[in-house]
């Protein structure tokens, strides 16, 4: 290969990559499509360059092009307050709504059988060590026993803050689980989904059989309405990526997987900060009983209301009534 027929070969293209990382982040989202197999490119081309000892100005030249876009594609963005706020306003109930269908199904799913399973589990209170191991059942006694040292609060946590840790740290770990599970053809994410409910089903059962009813339920209704809609989008947005990973319907895998993550990726997103939300809620909030259950189930209620508000009118556009002009 000579450097002569090289440059000749590649020069429009470093030419076309150098005047759209020119035009910083606006001209990448204009080329989002192009500009990750155009990079990769342009790295081989430095590659070969190297490689083949050509002129210091023209490895250079694609150093410099390299590490430009590199910072383009993988660099720190500014955190912006204002775009939170946009993202929070507009764009999650947006892409909630957008895929309403599917997740109204996953969601009538996961209730649906948690539901079941309590029902049958309170009718027949001997079913719950069909789910529930010994040591898990117990733990849940202990928690919920007004007379226990660890009432309302886990084992491993002494203090507001250490629980609000705790409760992120376990949030995300089920959500993040959840998600993953999609990568088996989707299908993992469901299952996920369905071992929870199995798991929340039997849990409030047998709860509601020791006599633990209001304890448990004033405690849940809290931070239920943020933590179990965030799972439940998590799930459904693991099930969108491994789903369309095998099924491409007509595209290629990778714009596929490109078209999926643009549905997943907001969903996904949002969910992890209604964990955060949930995780704070559950914390500084849930645990307090001295407020009586009166007030436990109306703010709860209240949240679960505003929730779903939220998602049903949170980011429509205001239709404006265009004025007609008069000569």
């Amino acid at each position: 290969m000579t450097q002569q027929g090289f440059v000749a070969r590649r020069r429009e293209f470093w030419n076309k990559v150098e005047s759209v990382v020119a035009g910083g982040r606006k001209e990448i989202t204009r080329n989002a499509a192009w500009f990750p197999s155009a990079f990769r490119e342009l790295t081989q081309d430095l590659n070969t360059a190297r490689a083949n000892a050509f002129d210091p100005s023209i490895i250079e030249r694609l150093n410099n092009l390299v590490l430009a876009g590199n910072q383009l594609l993988y660099g720190q963005r500014n955190w912006s307050l204002r775009g939170l706020a946009r993202f929070l306003g507009q764009g999650f109930p947006r892409a909630v709504r957008a895929q309403w269908k599917g997740i109204a199904a996953v969601h009538l799913g996961f209730y649906g059988l948690a539901l079941f399973i309590g029902f049958i589990c309170v009718a027949q209170p001997g079913m719950v060590h069909s789910f529930l191991p010994a040591g898990t059942a117990v733990r849940l006694e202990r928690m919920y026993d007004p007379d226990s040292s660890h009432f309302l609060k886990p084992r491993e946590v002494s203090s507001d803050a250490d629980m609000f840790g705790y409760y992120i740290y376990n949030n995300v770990s089920i959500a993040f689980r959840t998600f993953a599970g999609g990568i088996l053809l989707g299908v993992g994410s469901l299952l996920i989904l369905a071992f929870n409910a199995v798991f929340m089903g039997a849990a409030a059962a047998h709860l509601v059989n020791i006599g633990f009813t209001q304890t448990f339920f004033s405690f849940v209704i809290g931070h239920s309405g943020l933590e179990l809609t965030a799972i439940v989008f998590s799930g459904y947005a693991g099930f969108v990526l491994g789903y369309r990973l095998f099924v491409t319907k007509g595209l290629s895998r990778q714009a596929s997987l490109r078209e999926a993550g643009e549905t997943a990726l907001p969903i996904i997103s949002g969910s992890a900060l209604m964990l955060l939300a949930a995780a704070a809620v559950e914390a500084f909030w849930s645990s307090r009983h001295e407020l009586g259950f009166t007030v436990l189930y109306t703010a709860g209620a209240a949240l679960w209301i505003l929730l779903a508000c939220y998602f049903i009118f949170a980011g429509r556009e205001r239709k404006r009534k265009s004025r007609e002009m008069r000569p």
